[in-house]
Protein backbone atom coordinates (compact mmCIF):
# COMPACT_ATOMS: atom_id res chain seq x y z
CA UNK A 1 0.00 0.00 0.00
CA UNK A 2 1.15 3.66 -1.16
CA UNK A 3 0.11 5.35 1.47
CA UNK A 4 3.08 4.55 3.82
CA UNK A 5 4.83 7.17 2.29
CA UNK A 6 2.65 10.18 2.07
CA UNK A 7 3.59 12.26 4.74
CA UNK A 8 6.41 13.92 2.79
CA UNK A 9 4.00 15.97 1.20
CA UNK A 10 3.03 19.61 2.34
CA UNK A 11 1.40 22.55 0.72
CA UNK A 12 1.53 26.22 2.77
CA UNK A 13 -2.05 26.99 4.29
CA UNK A 14 -1.09 30.69 6.09
CA UNK A 15 -4.91 31.99 6.87
CA UNK A 16 -6.79 30.15 5.04
CA UNK A 17 -4.97 30.48 1.55
CA UNK A 18 -3.18 26.96 -0.02
CA UNK A 19 0.19 26.53 -2.32
CA UNK A 20 0.42 23.49 -4.73
CA UNK A 21 3.84 23.13 -6.08
CA UNK A 22 7.35 23.22 -3.94
CA UNK A 23 9.54 26.33 -4.59
CA UNK A 24 12.54 25.16 -2.48
CA UNK A 25 14.33 22.12 -2.47
CA UNK A 26 12.84 19.51 -0.16
CA UNK A 27 9.35 21.03 1.07
CA UNK A 28 11.10 23.75 2.51
CA UNK A 29 8.80 26.96 1.32
CA UNK A 30 11.29 30.20 1.48
CA UNK A 31 8.41 32.60 0.22
CA UNK A 32 8.25 34.70 3.13
CA UNK A 33 8.88 38.36 1.25
CA UNK A 34 8.00 39.95 -1.89
CA UNK A 35 11.15 42.01 -1.54
CA UNK A 36 13.63 39.28 -0.58
CA UNK A 37 11.99 37.23 -4.22
CA UNK A 38 13.58 40.51 -6.20
CA UNK A 39 16.90 39.28 -4.74
CA UNK A 40 16.82 35.53 -4.81
CA UNK A 41 16.41 35.83 -0.90
CA UNK A 42 20.62 36.54 -1.28
CA UNK A 43 20.04 39.21 1.42
CA UNK A 44 17.58 37.62 3.23
CA UNK A 45 19.51 37.97 6.73
CA UNK A 46 21.22 41.14 6.39
CA UNK A 47 19.04 43.67 4.14
CA UNK A 48 16.32 45.65 6.44
CA UNK A 49 13.89 47.06 3.74
CA UNK A 50 10.87 45.95 5.84
CA UNK A 51 9.10 44.12 8.81
CA UNK A 52 9.72 40.59 6.84
CA UNK A 53 13.19 40.50 7.81
CA UNK A 54 12.16 39.33 11.03
CA UNK A 55 11.37 35.68 9.62
CA UNK A 56 15.05 35.67 7.84
CA UNK A 57 16.77 36.99 10.88
CA UNK A 58 14.57 38.58 14.25
CA UNK A 59 17.58 40.75 15.05
CA UNK A 60 16.80 42.96 11.70
CA UNK A 61 13.37 44.46 13.18
CA UNK A 62 15.87 46.71 15.14
CA UNK A 63 16.36 48.61 12.53
CA UNK A 64 13.09 49.65 12.07
CA UNK A 65 12.43 52.67 14.44
CA UNK A 66 8.74 53.18 13.39
CA UNK A 67 5.82 50.86 13.92
CA UNK A 68 5.75 48.82 10.42
CA UNK A 69 3.21 46.45 8.94
CA UNK A 70 4.38 44.08 5.97
CA UNK A 71 1.63 42.31 4.21
CA UNK A 72 2.75 40.06 0.42
CA UNK A 73 1.22 37.43 -1.39
CA UNK A 74 2.79 34.89 -3.78
CA UNK A 75 1.17 33.33 -6.65
CA UNK A 76 3.48 29.89 -7.65
CA UNK A 77 2.37 28.85 -11.05
CA UNK A 78 4.50 25.32 -10.79
CA UNK A 79 4.11 22.93 -14.60
CA UNK A 80 5.51 19.51 -14.30
CA UNK A 81 4.82 16.57 -16.49
CA UNK A 82 5.99 12.55 -15.89
CA UNK A 83 6.53 10.00 -18.30
CA UNK A 84 6.44 6.12 -18.02
CA UNK A 85 9.63 4.49 -18.48
CA UNK A 86 8.41 0.55 -17.97
CA UNK A 87 7.01 0.90 -14.29
CA UNK A 88 6.44 -2.74 -13.12
CA UNK A 89 3.96 -4.54 -11.17
CA UNK A 90 5.65 -7.24 -8.51
CA UNK A 91 2.83 -9.73 -9.97
CA UNK A 92 5.07 -9.51 -13.32
CA UNK A 93 3.95 -7.06 -16.06
CA UNK A 94 4.10 -3.48 -16.27
CA UNK A 95 1.93 -1.12 -14.53
CA UNK A 96 -1.46 0.08 -16.27
CA UNK A 97 -2.56 3.78 -16.54
CA UNK A 98 -1.46 7.14 -18.27
CA UNK A 99 1.05 9.22 -17.53
CA UNK A 100 0.35 12.48 -15.56
CA UNK A 101 0.71 16.52 -15.30
CA UNK A 102 0.67 18.26 -12.20
CA UNK A 103 0.88 21.65 -11.14
CA UNK A 104 -2.61 23.96 -10.22
CA UNK A 105 -1.64 27.16 -9.43
CA UNK A 106 -1.58 28.35 -5.69
CA UNK A 107 -1.04 31.48 -2.88
CA UNK A 108 1.28 31.88 -0.31
CA UNK A 109 0.36 34.20 1.81
CA UNK A 110 2.33 36.14 4.44
CA UNK A 111 2.19 38.54 7.50
CA UNK A 112 4.53 40.43 9.88
CA UNK A 113 4.13 43.48 12.34
CA UNK A 114 7.18 45.41 13.92
CA UNK A 115 6.83 47.73 16.88
CA UNK A 116 9.74 49.73 18.98
CA UNK A 117 9.50 49.84 22.37
CA UNK A 118 12.07 51.06 24.57
CA UNK A 119 15.68 50.42 25.61
CA UNK A 120 16.65 49.23 22.27
CA UNK A 121 13.80 46.17 22.11
CA UNK A 122 11.33 45.58 18.68
CA UNK A 123 8.75 43.58 19.11
CA UNK A 124 8.23 41.53 16.16
CA UNK A 125 5.47 38.88 15.11
CA UNK A 126 4.89 36.37 11.53
CA UNK A 127 3.02 34.28 10.44
CA UNK A 128 3.57 32.48 7.16
CA UNK A 129 5.05 28.68 6.58
CA UNK A 130 8.17 27.44 6.13
CA UNK A 131 7.37 24.19 5.03
CA UNK A 132 4.57 23.39 2.21
CA UNK A 133 3.68 21.60 -1.09
CA UNK A 134 0.79 20.19 -2.57
CA UNK A 135 1.02 16.88 -5.25
CA UNK A 136 -2.60 15.49 -6.50
CA UNK A 137 -2.54 13.33 -9.59
CA UNK A 138 -5.68 11.57 -11.50
CA UNK A 139 -6.75 8.16 -9.90
CA UNK A 140 -6.14 6.40 -12.42
CA UNK A 141 -2.73 7.13 -13.23
CA UNK A 142 0.22 4.94 -13.86
CA UNK A 143 1.68 5.88 -10.04
CA UNK A 144 -1.80 5.67 -8.23
CA UNK A 145 -0.53 2.86 -6.07
CA UNK A 146 2.25 5.35 -4.39
CA UNK A 147 0.14 8.48 -4.49
CA UNK A 148 -2.56 10.33 -5.49
CA UNK A 149 -3.21 13.42 -2.95
CA UNK A 150 -0.17 14.40 -0.82
CA UNK A 151 -1.81 17.97 1.23
CA UNK A 152 -0.16 19.13 4.38
CA UNK A 153 -0.92 22.53 5.39
CA UNK A 154 0.80 24.44 7.67
CA UNK A 155 0.59 27.60 9.56
CA UNK A 156 3.86 28.96 11.59
CA UNK A 157 3.09 32.08 14.28
CA UNK A 158 6.46 33.35 15.36
CA UNK A 159 6.53 36.33 18.30
CA UNK A 160 9.76 38.14 19.37
CA UNK A 161 12.12 40.71 20.40
CA UNK A 162 14.79 42.22 18.94
CA UNK A 163 17.62 44.12 21.28
CA UNK A 164 19.79 46.59 19.18
CA UNK A 165 23.22 46.24 21.82
CA UNK A 166 24.70 49.07 20.10
CA UNK A 167 24.89 50.63 16.64
CA UNK A 168 26.98 47.93 15.39
CA UNK A 169 25.18 44.89 17.32
CA UNK A 170 21.85 43.37 17.32
CA UNK A 171 20.14 40.06 18.54
CA UNK A 172 16.61 38.67 18.04
CA UNK A 173 14.84 35.97 19.48
CA UNK A 174 11.46 34.18 18.91
CA UNK A 175 9.37 31.51 19.68
CA UNK A 176 7.17 29.65 17.30
CA UNK A 177 3.63 27.62 17.70
CA UNK A 178 3.43 25.84 14.28
CA UNK A 179 -0.06 23.74 13.11
CA UNK A 180 0.24 20.99 10.57
CA UNK A 181 -2.97 19.44 8.97
CA UNK A 182 -2.31 16.65 6.56
CA UNK A 183 -4.47 14.75 4.07
CA UNK A 184 -2.81 11.83 1.90
CA UNK A 185 -4.26 9.70 -0.27
CA UNK A 186 -3.48 6.52 -2.81
CA UNK A 187 -4.91 3.81 -4.83
CA UNK A 188 -4.63 0.02 -3.50
CA UNK A 189 -4.11 -3.15 -5.25
CA UNK A 190 -6.85 -5.42 -3.55
CA UNK A 191 -6.46 -8.00 -7.35
CA UNK A 192 -2.86 -8.00 -6.86
CA UNK A 193 -2.85 -8.46 -2.33
CA UNK A 194 -5.48 -11.05 -2.93
CA UNK A 195 -3.25 -12.77 -5.30
CA UNK A 196 0.22 -12.84 -3.66
CA UNK A 197 -0.56 -15.88 -2.17
CA UNK A 198 -0.93 -14.43 1.54
CA UNK A 199 -2.93 -16.60 3.05
CA UNK A 200 -6.40 -14.78 3.13
CA UNK A 201 -9.38 -16.22 4.26
CA UNK A 202 -11.50 -16.36 0.75
CA UNK A 203 -8.69 -15.46 -1.62
CA UNK A 204 -8.27 -18.56 -3.11
CA UNK A 205 -11.82 -19.14 -3.88
CA UNK A 206 -12.57 -16.23 -6.20
CA UNK A 207 -11.02 -15.01 -9.28
CA UNK A 208 -9.48 -11.42 -8.47
CA UNK A 209 -7.58 -9.62 -10.98
CA UNK A 210 -4.41 -7.04 -9.95
CA UNK A 211 -4.85 -3.64 -11.28
CA UNK A 212 -8.76 -4.71 -11.98
CA UNK A 213 -10.06 -4.46 -8.04
CA UNK A 214 -8.78 -1.34 -6.38
CA UNK A 215 -9.26 0.25 -3.37
CA UNK A 216 -8.72 3.55 -1.70
CA UNK A 217 -6.27 4.54 0.97
CA UNK A 218 -7.05 7.99 3.04
CA UNK A 219 -5.14 9.47 5.59
CA UNK A 220 -6.04 12.53 7.49
CA UNK A 221 -4.08 14.20 10.83
CA UNK A 222 -3.15 17.15 12.47
CA UNK A 223 -0.68 18.92 15.44
CA UNK A 224 0.76 21.29 17.17
CA UNK A 225 4.21 22.05 17.58
CA UNK A 226 6.87 24.34 18.64
CA UNK A 227 10.19 25.85 17.81
CA UNK A 228 12.62 28.83 18.21
CA UNK A 229 14.44 31.20 16.57
CA UNK A 230 17.32 33.58 16.96
CA UNK A 231 19.97 35.60 15.17
CA UNK A 232 22.41 38.38 15.29
CA UNK A 233 23.00 41.25 12.79
CA UNK A 234 26.51 43.03 13.00
CA UNK A 235 27.20 45.67 10.88
CA UNK A 236 31.21 45.12 10.13
CA UNK A 237 32.00 49.07 8.83
CA UNK A 238 29.09 51.63 7.68
CA UNK A 239 28.84 50.00 4.36
CA UNK A 240 29.31 46.13 5.21
CA UNK A 241 27.11 44.06 7.45
CA UNK A 242 26.85 40.58 8.53
CA UNK A 243 24.02 37.92 9.53
CA UNK A 244 22.96 35.10 10.92
CA UNK A 245 20.10 33.06 11.99
CA UNK A 246 19.35 29.69 13.35
CA UNK A 247 15.42 28.22 13.17
CA UNK A 248 15.11 25.16 14.98
CA UNK A 249 13.49 21.78 14.28
CA UNK A 250 9.76 21.49 15.28
CA UNK A 251 8.64 18.22 15.99
CA UNK A 252 5.19 17.14 15.46
CA UNK A 253 3.19 13.87 17.05
CA UNK A 254 0.35 13.65 14.60
CA UNK A 255 -2.79 11.57 15.40
CA UNK A 256 -5.80 11.26 12.99
CA UNK A 257 -7.58 8.73 11.08
CA UNK A 258 -6.71 5.90 8.39
CA UNK A 259 -10.19 5.36 5.87
CA UNK A 260 -10.05 2.61 3.38
CA UNK A 261 -12.15 2.07 1.03
CA UNK A 262 -12.03 -1.52 0.16
CA UNK A 263 -14.00 -3.31 -3.08
CA UNK A 264 -17.27 -5.59 -2.59
CA UNK A 265 -15.76 -8.56 -4.21
CA UNK A 266 -12.53 -8.59 -2.02
CA UNK A 267 -14.49 -7.85 1.57
CA UNK A 268 -13.50 -10.50 3.18
CA UNK A 269 -10.20 -8.97 3.63
CA UNK A 270 -11.23 -7.21 6.51
CA UNK A 271 -12.42 -10.26 8.20
CA UNK A 272 -8.97 -10.91 8.71
CA UNK A 273 -8.84 -7.92 10.21
CA UNK A 274 -6.81 -5.60 7.39
CA UNK A 275 -7.89 -2.43 6.13
CA UNK A 276 -10.56 -1.53 8.81
CA UNK A 277 -10.81 2.55 9.62
CA UNK A 278 -8.67 2.93 12.28
CA UNK A 279 -6.49 5.75 14.31
CA UNK A 280 -3.45 6.11 13.31
CA UNK A 281 0.01 8.40 14.11
CA UNK A 282 3.04 9.70 12.77
CA UNK A 283 6.32 12.10 13.89
CA UNK A 284 7.08 14.35 11.66
CA UNK A 285 10.34 16.68 12.43
CA UNK A 286 10.75 19.70 9.88
CA UNK A 287 14.13 20.02 10.42
CA UNK A 288 16.59 22.95 11.64
CA UNK A 289 18.19 25.59 9.54
CA UNK A 290 20.91 27.89 9.91
CA UNK A 291 21.69 30.78 7.49
CA UNK A 292 24.56 33.04 6.96
CA UNK A 293 24.42 36.29 4.86
CA UNK A 294 26.75 39.11 4.37
CA UNK A 295 25.45 42.58 2.30
CA UNK A 296 28.39 45.10 1.26
CA UNK A 297 26.93 49.14 -0.30
CA UNK A 298 29.79 49.12 -2.93
CA UNK A 299 28.42 53.14 -3.55
CA UNK A 300 25.10 55.18 -2.54
CA UNK A 301 23.10 53.31 -5.56
CA UNK A 302 24.38 49.69 -5.79
CA UNK A 303 24.33 47.00 -3.14
CA UNK A 304 25.89 43.30 -3.13
CA UNK A 305 24.87 40.35 -1.17
CA UNK A 306 25.27 36.41 -0.66
CA UNK A 307 23.50 34.06 1.48
CA UNK A 308 23.96 30.79 2.44
CA UNK A 309 21.10 28.43 4.10
CA UNK A 310 21.78 24.87 5.15
CA UNK A 311 18.88 22.76 5.90
CA UNK A 312 18.99 19.11 8.07
CA UNK A 313 17.34 17.24 6.35
CA UNK A 314 19.19 14.15 7.34
CA UNK A 315 16.86 14.03 10.25
CA UNK A 316 14.70 12.06 7.44
CA UNK A 317 16.33 8.55 7.86
CA UNK A 318 12.73 7.21 7.79
CA UNK A 319 9.19 7.39 8.31
CA UNK A 320 6.67 5.53 10.05
CA UNK A 321 3.04 5.53 10.62
CA UNK A 322 1.44 3.80 13.14
CA UNK A 323 -2.39 2.02 13.51
CA UNK A 324 -4.51 2.00 16.59
CA UNK A 325 -5.60 -1.10 15.03
CA UNK A 326 -3.24 -4.36 15.65
CA UNK A 327 -3.41 -6.19 12.52
CA UNK A 328 -3.08 -3.54 10.54
CA UNK A 329 1.11 -3.42 10.58
CA UNK A 330 3.39 -0.04 10.56
CA UNK A 331 3.94 1.39 6.97
CA UNK A 332 7.39 2.55 6.77
CA UNK A 333 9.49 4.52 4.21
CA UNK A 334 13.09 4.79 3.99
CA UNK A 335 14.37 8.03 3.80
CA UNK A 336 18.12 8.38 4.01
CA UNK A 337 18.09 11.95 2.96
CA UNK A 338 21.28 14.15 2.83
CA UNK A 339 21.56 17.35 4.72
CA UNK A 340 21.66 20.61 1.68
CA UNK A 341 22.60 23.75 1.13
CA UNK A 342 21.12 26.73 -0.77
CA UNK A 343 23.39 29.66 -2.24
CA UNK A 344 22.38 32.76 -3.64
CA UNK A 345 23.69 36.28 -4.64
CA UNK A 346 22.49 39.72 -5.39
CA UNK A 347 22.17 43.05 -5.91
CA UNK A 348 20.03 45.87 -5.55
CA UNK A 349 20.27 49.30 -7.54
CA UNK A 350 18.67 52.61 -6.23
CA UNK A 351 17.40 54.19 -9.16
CA UNK A 352 16.10 57.15 -7.97
CA UNK A 353 14.52 58.49 -4.00
CA UNK A 354 11.55 56.26 -4.98
CA UNK A 355 12.28 53.45 -7.16
CA UNK A 356 14.60 50.28 -6.02
CA UNK A 357 15.66 47.46 -8.52
CA UNK A 358 16.75 43.99 -7.57
CA UNK A 359 17.33 41.04 -8.48
CA UNK A 360 19.80 37.74 -8.07
CA UNK A 361 20.37 33.72 -8.66
CA UNK A 362 19.98 30.80 -6.52
CA UNK A 363 21.11 27.34 -6.15
CA UNK A 364 18.92 25.03 -4.14
CA UNK A 365 20.37 21.61 -3.46
CA UNK A 366 18.05 18.58 -3.46
CA UNK A 367 18.35 16.57 -0.32
CA UNK A 368 16.77 13.20 -2.29
CA UNK A 369 19.92 11.41 -2.54
CA UNK A 370 18.92 9.32 -5.73
CA UNK A 371 16.03 7.95 -7.89
CA UNK A 372 15.51 5.07 -5.31
CA UNK A 373 14.57 7.38 -2.65
CA UNK A 374 12.59 9.70 -4.64
CA UNK A 375 8.74 9.57 -4.50
CA UNK A 376 6.15 11.17 -6.50
CA UNK A 377 4.97 13.02 -3.45
CA UNK A 378 8.11 14.62 -3.64
CA UNK A 379 9.44 14.12 -7.34
CA UNK A 380 12.21 16.76 -6.72
CA UNK A 381 15.71 17.76 -7.74
CA UNK A 382 18.22 20.83 -8.14
CA UNK A 383 16.63 24.48 -8.45
CA UNK A 384 17.91 26.96 -10.24
CA UNK A 385 16.69 30.59 -9.56
CA UNK A 386 16.39 33.52 -11.68
CA UNK A 387 14.49 36.32 -9.97
CA UNK A 388 13.98 40.50 -10.73
CA UNK A 389 12.04 42.63 -8.83
CA UNK A 390 11.61 46.37 -7.67
CA UNK A 391 10.67 48.55 -4.82
CA UNK A 392 8.66 51.51 -4.91
CA UNK A 393 8.00 54.37 -2.46
CA UNK A 394 4.38 55.66 -2.95
CA UNK A 395 4.55 57.89 -0.11
CA UNK A 396 6.50 58.27 2.76
CA UNK A 397 4.54 56.02 4.98
CA UNK A 398 3.50 53.50 1.95
CA UNK A 399 6.11 51.31 -0.39
CA UNK A 400 5.07 48.68 -2.71
CA UNK A 401 7.70 45.84 -3.56
CA UNK A 402 7.40 43.36 -6.50
CA UNK A 403 9.11 40.34 -7.19
CA UNK A 404 8.91 37.97 -9.79
CA UNK A 405 11.63 34.28 -10.40
CA UNK A 406 12.17 31.21 -12.73
CA UNK A 407 12.99 27.82 -11.42
CA UNK A 408 14.82 25.96 -13.90
CA UNK A 409 14.64 22.14 -12.11
CA UNK A 410 17.38 19.19 -13.59
CA UNK A 411 14.61 16.43 -15.64
CA UNK A 412 13.97 14.14 -12.95
CA UNK A 413 14.60 10.22 -12.58
CA UNK A 414 12.30 8.05 -10.12
CA UNK A 415 12.65 4.41 -9.51
CA UNK A 416 11.31 3.50 -6.26
CA UNK A 417 9.28 0.16 -5.37
CA UNK A 418 6.94 -0.34 -1.90
CA UNK A 419 8.55 -1.08 0.94
CA UNK A 420 6.44 -2.54 4.20
CA UNK A 421 6.64 -4.49 7.35
CA UNK A 422 3.53 -6.36 6.51
CA UNK A 423 3.21 -9.11 4.17
CA UNK A 424 0.18 -7.85 2.79
CA UNK A 425 2.05 -5.20 0.57
CA UNK A 426 2.58 -5.59 -3.31
CA UNK A 427 5.54 -4.14 -4.06
CA UNK A 428 4.95 -2.11 -7.20
CA UNK A 429 8.09 0.00 -8.44
CA UNK A 430 7.69 3.47 -10.75
CA UNK A 431 10.05 4.18 -13.53
CA UNK A 432 10.07 7.02 -15.54
CA UNK A 433 11.17 10.88 -15.47
CA UNK A 434 9.64 14.27 -14.60
CA UNK A 435 9.87 17.59 -16.36
CA UNK A 436 9.31 20.32 -14.08
CA UNK A 437 9.39 24.46 -14.06
CA UNK A 438 8.14 26.97 -11.51
CA UNK A 439 6.84 30.46 -11.84
CA UNK A 440 6.65 32.81 -8.97
CA UNK A 441 5.18 36.12 -9.14
CA UNK A 442 5.24 38.04 -5.55
CA UNK A 443 3.79 41.22 -4.30
CA UNK A 444 3.55 43.47 -1.23
CA UNK A 445 2.80 46.49 0.95
CA UNK A 446 4.09 48.04 3.85
CA UNK A 447 2.72 50.13 6.11
CA UNK A 448 4.67 52.78 8.58
CA UNK A 449 2.29 53.74 11.23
Amino acid sequence: MSYKKMTYAAVLVTTGLMVEGVSAAGFALIESSASGMGNAFSGAAVTVDDASVFYFNPAGISKLKERELSAALHLVRPEASFTDQGSMAETGGNLNGPDAKIGDDGLIPNLYYSQPLSNGLTFGIGFNAPFGLKTEYNDDWVGRYHAVTSDMKTVNINPGLAWEVNNKLSLGFGVSAQYVDIILTSAVDFGAICGAALGLAGCESISVKPQENDGFADLEGDNWGWGYNFGLMYDITPASRLGFNYRSKVKHEVDGKADFSVPSEVKFIQDAGRFIDTDLSAEVTLPEMVSLGYRHQTTDKLGLMFDWTWTRWSRFEELRIQYENVNQPDSVTTENWNDASRFAVGLDYRFDNRLLLRSGIALDETPIPDATLRTPRIPGNDRRWFTFGFGYVVTPRITLDFGYAHLFIKGTEINNQFESESTAQVKHTLTGRYQSTVNIYSAQINWKF
